[in-house]
Order: structure tokens, then sequence, then C-alpha cells
């Protein structure tokens, strides 16, 4: 029966809506009147409400598991019987299940599926310790509530712990049920690990390690299938949690964690040490104890006759035994499988287990006779116990390496060179092998995204399932640039070097007159071809062949003033000027200049340059001063100062960054003795920033300071 919105339920619960449904029962919002509390019903399937001994069964977990009180665990809140209505009222959550969380996500962060998987052994741990197994572990029925707790739910298939889960049907789904629930064997604390354990595989990998057509094909997986290590499919999966992972999903119980506890310890160890050697794995020997066969019992045995038990629940517990004999593979397909297992008819309920334990024995006399033969003989063969050649060991280590690569064993392929994606394929055939990318390097030889080496390497003898590291190149470390689209050809030699250099490549500029092209332009460079750190020359235009040639001056780093200078005294033209804004060259000094430094060009010829207008924040602003003053040069020389002549200049002193910065405002000029000598300008402009400075007239011949006089610099916005 499906309940319809607005339907009451003992007067007190108003149905709002369906949430949900699962194999047994569907599930509802509800509201509670009494309490005014929106609460979850459960209610059970009409076609299980008709079986009476499911329902009493059904009422008695329920009950047991409504006396369970923890944060992690929803809180059943009543178990009600309505006429032919069977209910669970208990805890709404709002949220999402852990299921649709990953399908979201794809795979979740390793410390979020830590800190989940804490919380969910938290909440599966309390139900242990008041003997109830949960039986059904899987992301659908955990819930991550709204405020990021998270609760285990679903108890509808949970079972007290007692004589009854010995030979319980299995039941819990199948992509996350445990190898004795699914051969319908006893289930204990360890079966709600091992779900748990395939949980968290399925958290971090994005995917349950076995997937099939059917039920059939997924369960008989979890008997006899190795597990694949979820970091085949999530290579950034730590090794202490994925060996977390593997320990909780072992074929047989004993070699799984003992409890939530032990789980809950090495899942707070992996948040801290993700990376560490730390899980620690049960010894997986047959412990079975060496039973004497004594004469009445090989008479008993050849006879056929049947001892009587003095326990009838011996059998079940030998036959349990006997059921978990087969051991998995561990995860890396190495393990130590026995050399003959036994195998025996589930359907023969009345063998004794005195037989057995016989059987048994005597088998265990015949393989260890079987075993000092073949050891006698060939030791005899391989020279064990003599003094033989070399070459015989050595053929028998081969024998023997042999057998193992049919076993557990393959000869790692060679993927250098391969994509990542053709090389883990490849890998994968060959014995599952899985790969972990160790770390990216630059190579000139091997492209990007192909192998560059592998660890073991090819040919080396290694365990089925293990993982193979690899380096993956990211091609070569500087990629070179094709010049050609760079225009260079139509650019002047100095923006042409100034482009390369920003680049990072080292530019050599030679000089060549050419009649077409003008003169400081690029004719030619070469290679076409380039990458960082490599060598461009290029051949600059010098102009028609010179009749009056000198040589360029490096105006590099001057101020406007001394270039002009400079440019005049060897015959050239200071030609136009521009400003440019710099935060590496001072405000005030050339940055570049269009005749090449130390190159010859015509005399007269007229040479731009760029100036330096600071700083963005300098080219806001100039600091301005001015002077109107006159000095007498009788003050220093006297009477008949007439016929003495003096060569002075005036400069400008201002202290910047705690330098002396000195800027020349009169070039040295000589004046007699009687004259006097103006100290008049107009907008001086001083450093960025400094409001001080000082103007002073210098006696050239002497170095002499004559006079100083003081001004003040005010800031004054650029036009």
């Amino acid at each position: 029966m499906i309940l319809r919105p607005g339907t009451f339920l003992q007067d007190r619960y108003e149905i709002l809506e369906q949430i949900g449904s699962g194999g047994m029962s569907y599930v509802y919002k509800a509201l509670c009147h009494k309490l005014n509390r929106l609460v979850a019903i459960k209610l059970l399937k009409e076609e299980f409400s008709l079986d009476s001994g499911f329902v009493s069964k059904f009422k008695m977990e329920a009950q047991a598991v409504a006396r369970l009180s923890h944060p992690n665990i929803v809180n059943i809140y009543d178990v009600v019987d309505e006429g032919s209505l069977h209910y669970i009222v208990m805890e709404l959550i709002e949220g999402i299940t852990l299921k649709n969380y990953i399908s979201k996500k794809g795979f979740l962060d390793t410390k979020e599926a830590i800190g989940i998987s804490v919380q969910v052994a938290q909440g599966i741990a309390a139900a242990h310790e008041q003997g109830i197994i949960h039986r059904d572990i899987k992301p659908q029925n955990i819930i991550i509530a709204r405020d990021g707790k998270v609760k285990v739910t679903d108890f509808g298939i949970a079972r007290a712990v007692s004589s009854q889960t010995l030979s319980a049907t299995a039941v819990g789904s199948v992509h996350y049920i445990s190898p004795e629930q699914a051969r319908g064997g006893y289930s204990d604390v360890r079966s709600d690990v091992y779900s748990l354990g395939i949980s968290m595989y399925e958290m971090v990998a994005g995917r349950v390690p076995f997937q099939g057509d059917n039920t059939v094909t997924i369960a008989l997986a979890h008997l006899e299938t190795p597990i694949t290590p979820p970091s085949y499919y999530n290579e950034d999966i730590p090794v202490g949690i994925e060996n977390i992972i593997l320990k909780a999903t072992e074929k047989k119980p004993e070699f799984r964690y003992g409890s939530m506890q032990e789980v809950i310890s090495d899942l707070r160890h992996a948040l801290v040490d993700p990376n560490g050697d730390f899980v620690q794995h049960n010894p997986q020997i047959d412990d079975s104890q060496t039973v004497i066969i004594g004469k009445p019992e090989l008479e008993q045995i050849r006879s056929g006759r049947k001892v009587q038990s003095d326990a009838p629940s011996a059998a079940h517990g030998v036959r349990d035994k006997d059921q978990r004999k087969d051991r998995q593979p561990d995860r890396g397909g190495n393990s130590k499988q026995t050399a003959a297992r036994t195998r025996k008819d589930d359907s023969g309920e009345d063998i004794n287990p005195k037989i057995e334990k016989l059987l048994t024995a005597a088998g265990v006399v015949v393989a260890v006779i079987i075993v000092i033969v073949l050891v006698v003989v060939f030791a005899k063969v391989g020279g064990l116990f003599r003094f033989g050649s070399s070459k015989t060991q050595e053929t028998t280590v081969e024998a023997s390496t042999g057998e193992t690569l049919g076993e557990k064993s393959v000869k790692m392929p060679d993927v250098l060179g391969l994509t990542t994606e053709i090389a883990e394929q490849k890998l994968k055939e060959n014995g599952g092998l899985y790969m972990k990318i160790s770390d990216y390097i630059f190579s000139e030889t091997v492209e990007e995204g192909d192998i560059v080496s592998q660890d073991p390497s090819a040919e080396a003898v290694v365990d089925k399932y293990s993982a193979v590291y690899v380096v993956v190149s990211k091609g070569p470390e500087h990629v070179k640039i094709n010049l050609t689209k760079l225009g260079l050809e139509k650019m002047e030699a100095t923006s042409a070097k100034s482009i390369l250099e920003e680049k990072k490549i080292v530019v050599k500029i030679e000089q060549k007159s050419n009649e077409s092209i003008q003169s400081g332009y690029v004719i030619s460079y070469s290679p076409t071809e380039a990458k960082e750190g490599d060598t461009v020359t290029i051949v600059s235009s010098s102009g028609p062949a010179l009749t009056n040639p000198v040589t360029v001056p490096n105006l590099a780093g001057q101020t406007k003033e001394l270039a002009a200078e400079m440019l005049a005294d060897v015959g050239l033209i200071e030609g136009t000027v521009t400003e440019k804004i710099s935060d590496t060259v001072s405000r005030g000094m050339v940055i570049t200049q269009s005749a090449v430094a130390g190159t010859q060009v015509e005399s007269g010829t007229a040479v731009n340059i760029v100036v330096s207008s600071g700083t963005a924040q300098q080219a806001r602003y100039k600091y301005l001063a001015s002077i109107d003053k006159s000095y007498s040069l009788q003050n220093i020389i006297g009477p008949g100062s007439g016929s003495t002549q003096l060569t002075l200049k005036i400069q400008l002193r201002q202290s910047v960054n705690g330098k002396d910065d000195i800027r020349e405002l009169m070039a040295p000029v000589t004046m007699n003795g009687d004259q006097l000598l103006p100290v008049t300008f107009k907008n001086i402009e001083g450093a960025y920033g400094v409001t001080s400075g000082s103007v002073e007239i210098v006696n050239v011949e002497t170095g002499d300071i004559i006079n100083s006089y003081s001004i003040t610099f005010v800031p004054v916005p650029q036009s």
C-alpha cells in the first residue's frame, strides 16, 4: 500500500510526501503533530507485511536498533503495528546520500573521504558495541546532512549477533556484500568492515571494484576475483588510505580489521601521515592444528561409517572454516596461494567433523612426503648436495622463474616513448599492472606527454597488479619561436633588439651599409627560429656608404642635457625627444636611442632619444622650483677684479635616497671679476618627491663652491 499525502497514522503522523523507496519499504516525510517536528516513516511493503515471520523479525530487529543512540546513527523514535501497516518512525535528515554525493563529484578528496569514513565507522562501532551488525553498509545508506554530519541509516536487515547469523541468507546489496554473506556463511562485525571498505573504495576511486552484467557475476567476483587497487583508477590516492581499504576488503575475514575501532585508528593515522606504511597486515598462514590419525579413525575412513557428533553445532563450525579456506590474492597479486585447495560438497550436511579433520591430516601427511621426495630429486639434479656447475644452477633458477611468471608475476613491458594513455593500457594488459606518474620533467628528445623513464625497468620480473612509476615529458623547457612572425625586418634595430631580449634571447647587432634601407633599420637576422638563451644576430643598416663617418656615443642612463652635449661633441644632432614611463630607469634619464651605440653614421645625423618620465605615479607630477638672484664676482676677487677672469658653472644639488644628486644648470662660462653672475632659473625640475635642494656656483678650475642658495620644490601636475 502506498500512502497519499494528508494520510494520518495513529492520528499523529501526517504524511507529507514520499521521499524514497527500497527493496523492502517505502519512505515518507511526515509531520508529528504531537511534538510538532518532521520525521521520516519507513513503511514495510505489502508483500513483506503478509509474511508473519518476516514481520516478527523486522519488529525485533527494529526495536533492537531503536536502543542505539549515537550522533552518527539515524535515531529511531518508534516501531508501530497499525492493522496491516508495519512501520518505523525515525529522525528525518535533510541532506544528500553519499551515493549521490559521489556521483556529483566523481570521486572525493582523500581527506574528505577519511572524514566521512571515520564518522560512518564510529556509528557502526556503536551498533557493534550493542551486539548489532548492520549487514548492508553502502553509500545509499549513508546520509550527509546539511551541517556536514554523517549518519548511518537503514538497519532494515541488521541482525543481533546470535547463532542465527551463522546460516543467514545473504541480503545486502551485491556490490558491497562481503564474501561470507555472498556464500551464505557466518556474518560478524568483519562483514561490516568489508562493506565499509568497498564504500571507501568507491569514495576515492569513483567506482566500485567489481562490476558485472548480473548479481551472480558480481557476487562471484567478491568470492574469487582479486581486488584491483583503487589507485589504478585514481593515482592521487595516498599509500596509507589505499592500504586501509585493501586490508578492510580482504577475502578472508581473519585477514581484515578485527573491529571498527581498529579501522578508525588507522584512518586517523592516515590524516597525519597519508603516505605512511603503518597498516599492519595479519600474517596470512594456515593455522590449522595437526591431527594424528589413529587406527580406529582409519577403520572408520575405510568403512565409510559416520562418527556421531557430541555437539550438533560442531559441523557448522568446521564447514564455515573450510568455506573460508580459499584465500584471496593480495592487492599486488603476490599472495602466497596454497598448492592445493580443499573442495567439499556444500550439500554434505551429514559428514562428521572428525572424519573431515582426519582426511585433512592425511592429505597433509601425503603432501609433506611428496614435497620431501621432490626436494631430494631436484636437489640432486641441481647439484644442491655437491658443488655443481653454475650453469646447472642457473637453469634451475630460470625454470623456477618461469613457473613464478605463470602464477603471480609478469615481465615488465617497455613503455618508454609511449603516450601515457597507450602506456597505461599496455601495462593493464600485462598482468593488471597500473601506472603511477612520479614526476614530470623537461626533455629535448621526448615529446610532451610521452614516457621518459619507468621503474621497474623493462624485462624486470614484477608482481601482477603492482604499480609502475613513470616520468612523463613536459617537452622542451624552452620552445623555439618562429622569428619570421615578429616582423623584425620593418623595425629599427634597437626595437627589434628589445623585443628579442624580452623573450630572453641574446642579441648581437652588426652594421652594414645599404643604399635602400634607412640607417638604423634591420636588414636581416639569423637564425629564423630561436628559444630562450639562444643568440640571434641582427644586421642593421648604416645607410649609404659614409663619406664622413662618426661613432655614435652611448647615451643610455645619461640626462637629456648631457646626451645633447655628447651628440654635439662628435658632430651629431639631437633629434626627436620623447618621454616614456619606466619603473627601472630614473626620471629624466635616456632609455634608448635611435642610432646604436658604437656604430658609425654620417656626421650631422640626427639621433632620436627616449627619456624616462619615471614611474606611472611620477609621470603625474613634476617637482618644480625657481630662483632669481645675481652674484657679484668682486665678493671673491676684491679691488682690481676687472683684470681677473674666472671659469664658473651653476649646478643643482639634492639628496635623493641618502645620496647627493648633482645636475648641471649652467655650463661652464669664463667671466671677468667685475661682472655680475645672473643666477636666474625658472621651472627647475628636481627629483620626484624631493622638496628641497640648493643651487651652487662652482669654480670649475678649483672645484670650490663659491656660493649656495637654498630652494624649495613643489609638486605641479603634468600637463
